[in-house]
């Protein structure tokens, strides 16, 4: 091994210190997710409805074999207006070894944040349940949700993992 190379000054960020997000849309506010969970961005097409399920569970979709639940983030967050149109879009997730779509209003860009870029959620106590959110960050002079969506799409609210088989996995 070189020793000159062990001596060179460090770069105060490395790049495996960014992250890629997508940034999405729901009613007036920005969110984003980690890039590496997306599958896919399509269209909003119609879905087979589930009995009893959920309002914000729109129902199932046959993804090229697949049969994957499609959720509505704007209902479930109580965001934004729902309409489904031609503009409405589906995110297609691979979390935990499962796919999932959310339908958000929009899809805006892709975005690098830097670990020192992203702040810490706050606690609101009881109040609001914060487990969701990864962080906030402001991308040109706009906030940022950071959406934990393993947290969100695994979580006992949405129902639609097995949190048995979870717990094997780990």
């Amino acid at each position: 091994m070189d020793s000159r190379a062990s001596l060179a000054p460090k770069p105060e960020f490395s790049a495996h210190d960014e992250v890629e997000f997508l940034s999405f849309v729901l009613g007036e506010e920005h969110y984003a997710l980690d890039i590496m969970s997306v599958k896919e961005i399509r269209g909003y097409e119609p879905v087979t409805k589930i009995a009893n399920a959920p309002s914000f569970i729109k129902g199932v979709l046959n993804l090229r074999g697949d049969i994957v639940p499609i959720v509505d983030l704007r209902m479930k967050f109580n965001v934004g207006t729902v309409t489904y149109d031609e503009f409405t879009i589906v995110i297609m997730l691979n979390v935990c070894d499962r796919i999932v779509g959310i339908v958000v209003d929009a899809v805006s860009d892709v975005i690098k944040l830097s670990s020192e870029a992203i702040l810490p959620a706050p606690e609101f106590g009881a109040a609001f349940d914060s487990r969701y959110l990864k962080g906030l960050a402001t991308v040109d002079e706009k906030m940022v949700i950071l959406v934990n969506i393993q947290a969100l799409i695994s979580s006992d609210d949405l129902g639609l993992m097995d949190t048995n088989s979870l717990s094997e996995q780990e």
